[in-house]
């Protein structure tokens, strides 16, 4: 038997096994994590196509439909898809360019959006606002607010937003939540942009899975809901360069909360409706300023008729109708007043409205509502006379200088009592004086 030799060379066996766990091993970990899942593009290709526009159109809008999972089910398939590491560039402000009466009828459509798709949040309905206008400028979809918000709303199942086939706009908000909701509109409108969502045209809570979220790049979460963008060109920022229409659409299915939205759904868009013509509030807000003059004067819109206009036309004076809910004095005056850097609107109840200018002392302490609006200053403000219409929120109410001139009327009189007789009017009786005294002549 032989002794082993320690310094012997290993086998070369053992050199392709130490090749293979130090060179070969490594190379297929890499080869692994690299690889691309199937079904997806490989990211060189991605980068290609975000740089080119394709020769074919935009890609189709598809009904919202959604798998038939369990809500827990819903949410770990969703956690499971990876956001996507692509920028996500903030959206170019949107600067809304129609005419007054379009303003309206955009800010109510983006608000009732807002607040039936977000709730009450203010970080929700900047989110659903953001995707909106998004949509807006994106040639796949319409090219109005009004026009993409309603999309598909005539189908039962399908709608682009749910709140307009679902049945909740039965549901009515309150009267709070709507003016914030009309506020971050109008803010949108005019500009104000919320970054986090990018250019996202998409999104869905995260306890649903829609038929395309496996199609689209999944880019930030909001709250509860996700927001996604399409791959490729059509998800760049070159995609949304169209400009938005003019010409609003009427959706009579909001009309209960817009006054902008109220009169017939058939009369050209971007028009006055055709009840609404000849000198209305509504048509009035849609001309230049310029063109309001006496001409104007004394026309009503659905029991609303306007008075007077004062000096620098930016005071109204108007006659409210018996038939108008005091709640929407304020939709009235917001929507005579969009577009106008300053507005303010003085109303009175049906025959107590004064004839023009100037005021008096008393016809100041009757006016039943006013609403001041400054644009600049973000200044919004709706007043009571609440001697008239009283009001929960006593910061609602007017401050009266003299409540007898807005004091209620008296108390109606009391009912007759059985048996006994009412006296119309107070008896004057007349007591005869005494007769003078008579003195017995003195006794001589």
């Amino acid at each position: 038997m032989t002794d082993a030799n320690p310094t012997s060379q290993p086998h070369r066996s053992m050199w392709l096994l130490w090749l293979v766990l130090f060179v070969g091993l490594p190379a297929m970990v890499s080869a692994w994590e690299a690889r691309v899942p199937p079904g997806r593009p490989r990211p060189e290709a991605v980068a290609a196509a975000r740089l080119t526009r394709p020769a074919t159109p935009p890609p189709a809008v598809a009904p919202v439909e959604v798998y038939a999972l369990e809500r827990d089910q819903a949410r770990a398939f969703n956690a499971a898809i990876p956001f996507s590491r692509l920028p996500n560039p903030a959206a170019r402000p949107f600067l809304f360019s129609g005419s007054p009466i379009d303003l309206a009828r955009a800010t109510d459509c983006l608000a009732a959006a807002q607040l039936y798709e977000a709730g009450d949040d203010a970080v929700g309905e900047r989110a659903v606002a953001q995707v909106v206008l998004n949509r807006v400028r994106h040639p796949a979809f319409p090219k109005t607010v009004c026009g993409v918000v309603f999309q598909g709303q005539e189908r039962a199942t399908g709608c682009q937003f749910t709140f307009t086939c679902d049945g909740a706009l039965a549901r009515t908000p309150t009267q709070a939540a709507w003016e914030r909701a009309r506020d971050i509109a109008r803010a949108a409108l005019a500009g104000k942009v919320y970054k986090p969502v990018g250019y996202a045209t998409h999104y869905h809570t995260d306890w649903v899975v829609p038929y395309w979220s496996g199609s689209l790049d999944k880019i930030t979460s909001v709250g509860t809901h996700l927001f996604f963008r399409w791959r490729g060109w059509w998800g760049t920022p070159p995609a949304f360069r169209r400009a938005g229409e003019s010409g609003e659409p009427l959706v009579q299915r909001i009309a209960r909360l817009s006054a902008a939205h109220q009169g017939d759904p058939d009369a050209p868009a971007g028009l006055s409706p055709p009840a609404l013509t000849g000198g209305t509030l509504a048509d009035l807000a849609a001309r230049p300023q310029q063109a309001i003059g006496a001409d104007s004067l004394g026309r009503t819109m659905a029991g609303v008729r306007l008075i007077a206009i004062a000096p620098g036309a930016r005071s109204f004076l108007v006659e409210l109708g018996r038939a108008i809910s005091p709640d929407s004095w304020p939709t009235m005056a917001q929507t005579f007043c969009a577009g106008r850097p300053e507005c303010r609107i003085m109303a009175w109840r049906a025959g107590t409205a004064p004839g023009g200018l100037p005021l008096s002392g008393d016809q100041m302490e009757s006016m039943a509502f006013a609403y001041i609006h400054n644009s600049a200053t973000g200044l919004q403000r709706s007043l009571w006379n609440c001697f008239q219409t009283p009001r929960g929120n006593k910061d609602e109410c007017m401050l009266q200088r003299n409540p007898r001139a807005a004091a209620p009327p008296p108390p109606a009189a009391a009912p007759e009592l059985a048996g006994v007789r009412r006296k119309e009017r107070f008896e004057v009786v007349k007591i005869a004086p005494p007769s003078p005294a008579v003195t017995a002549p003195a006794q001589p």
